[in-house]
């Protein structure tokens, strides 16, 4: 074990453990909440940022190690992993200063980006167990943290029980493997996939099923709605896209270069088919703008996990991207999302019509989000959605990536219903109170425009950036 290299190998975590631990002193020598803008943020934004930064310096220097062998590994395509997900939590934080000013809100946050940062490093499911904990906790804390509606406890309740069927699905499912193996090395999932033997093909099931309920694919997806709709907008924007972005790339690392073949093909297949689908039918139907970005993520998460059926060399690229160009159009959202004074009534779609009457930058950044969520070209959803079905295509699988792409077509509707309310709703409509007048604050718009140019470089340079991934 060398101590330089556990020093570097890890060292986003080391930045991150570092914020947490300034955080917890701030606290206790009662210093977190002074100031226009609270110290608590400063420390947080800058243990993300140099833990980005930190990164991103070691991918460009190509620098791989293994300071736990067979537990931890970094290589410079993980690092970069690392350097997207932790970059994306940046606007989160930024935006949580309206609604959190102590240190409880960054000191959950970072502890959940920590337990991110081990998921994508895993080399065993030791570590993979402990991230995705890590990084679980937390969040339905967050939920509840600073909550503005009364059924945010229930929300939180659901979500904690379901995140726990998981966990013990996920135990089951590594725990059979460890029967049948006699190793908790991550690669012998990829040969699991192919093993005829009952044991084996139980515990990928199992596995493949928690994957599915955190990332919230259908039949597994009831916990989404709920406690997004609960919980407010920055956590929301956290789960929405750091959470899922961490359990698709634990799952890829999981997959490994594994082919899926029948029957886990089926399975791969089949429940992320369906989650497009309901995902995208079940959000036609919300009057809240937080339900239907949670059932846009459900049809989203099956996205993603259609990349499976992809060759393994170009998935880690797809999804990359994709999480990306998600990641920042979710953001712009929330972000761009009008301040109002009851949480309810901010939350509701109907208090987008006329919005580009009393907020038209507001009103330009979502549809923006929109058009791009809803894969219209030249944005980058389009890109997006064209890299995983083009990788399904080229591994012998057109009748799913067809019915994958007859399902997106769904998505279109709701997202230019957004687009409708905010642009060609009467202007009378536009005036409906001083709360719904509130411009946005200084850092929500800092927010949204740094979502929007990356937004626009990942769409003007697409070719640029995927070589880069």
């Amino acid at each position: 074990m060398n101590g330089r290299d556990i020093l570097l190998a890890m060292l986003p975590e080391h930045l991150l453990l570092l914020g947490i631990v300034l955080l917890i002193v701030l606290d206790i020598a009662g210093l977190g909440r002074r100031g226009s803008v609270p110290v608590a943020l400063w420390v947080a934004l800058a243990a993300v940022a140099t833990a980005v930064w930190a990164a991103a310096q070691l991918s460009l220097g190509t620098y791989a190690a293994a300071p736990f062998a067979g537990h931890f590994s970094v290589d410079p395509a993980t690092l970069l992993a690392k350097a997207l997900v932790l970059a994306l939590a940046l606007p989160v934080l930024v935006t949580s200063r309206d609604e959190f000013q102590g240190v409880e809100f960054p000191v959950l946050l970072l502890s959940s980006l920590y337990g991110v940062g081990l998921m994508l490093s895993a080399d065993s499911f030791l570590t993979l167990f402990l991230g995705l904990e890590l990084m679980s906790l937390p969040v339905y804390v967050l939920v509840l943290l600073a909550y503005q509606r009364p059924q945010s406890a229930e929300a939180a309740l659901k979500y904690l029980v379901l995140g726990g069927t998981s966990t013990a699905m996920f135990l089951m499912g590594v725990s059979l493997l460890y029967g049948s193996t006699g190793t908790l090395d991550i690669g012998i999932f990829a040969a699991a996939l192919g093993s005829a033997d009952p044991m084996a093909r139980a515990a990928v099931v199992l596995v493949i099923l928690a994957f599915f309920l955190k990332a919230a694919i259908v039949p597994f997806h009831a916990w989404a709605p709920d406690a997004y709709e609960a919980a407010s907008v920055p956590v929301t924007a956290y789960m929405a896209v750091v959470v899922k972005a961490g359990v698709l790339l634990a799952a890829l690392r999981v997959f490994g270069p594994a082919q899926l073949a029948s029957p886990m093909l089926e399975l791969v297949a089949v429940l992320p088919l369906a989650s497009i689908v309901w995902g995208n039918l079940a959000a036609m139907r919300q009057p809240s703008l937080r339900r239907m970005v949670a059932y846009s993520g459900v049809a989203h998460a099956g996205y993603l996990f259609f990349a499976l059926l992809g060759a393994p060399e170009g998935r880690l690229q797809a999804v990359t991207f994709y999480l990306l160009a998600y990641g920042l159009l979710n953001l712009l959202v929330f972000a761009a999302l009008p301040p109002a004074a009851d949480d309810r009534e901010r939350d509701r779609l109907d208090h987008l019509k006329g919005l580009f009457h009393r907020s038209p930058f507001a009103a330009l950044m979502i549809g923006i989000a929109m058009l791009s969520l809803a894969g219209i070209p030249p944005f980058p959803g389009f890109v997006a959605k064209f890299l995983i079905f083009k990788n399904v295509v080229a591994a012998g699988h057109a009748t799913y990536a067809v019915l994958g792409l007859v399902g997106s077509y769904l998505g279109i509707y709701f997202y230019l219903r957004v687009i409708q309310f905010m642009f060609m709703s009467d202007a009378a409509l536009a005036i409906t109170g001083k709360a719904a007048d509130a411009p946005l604050r200084r850092h929500a718009l800092a927010a949204s425009l740094a979502c929007v140019a990356l937004t626009l470089l990942v769409a003007v340079f697409p070719g640029w950036v995927i070589a880069r991934l």
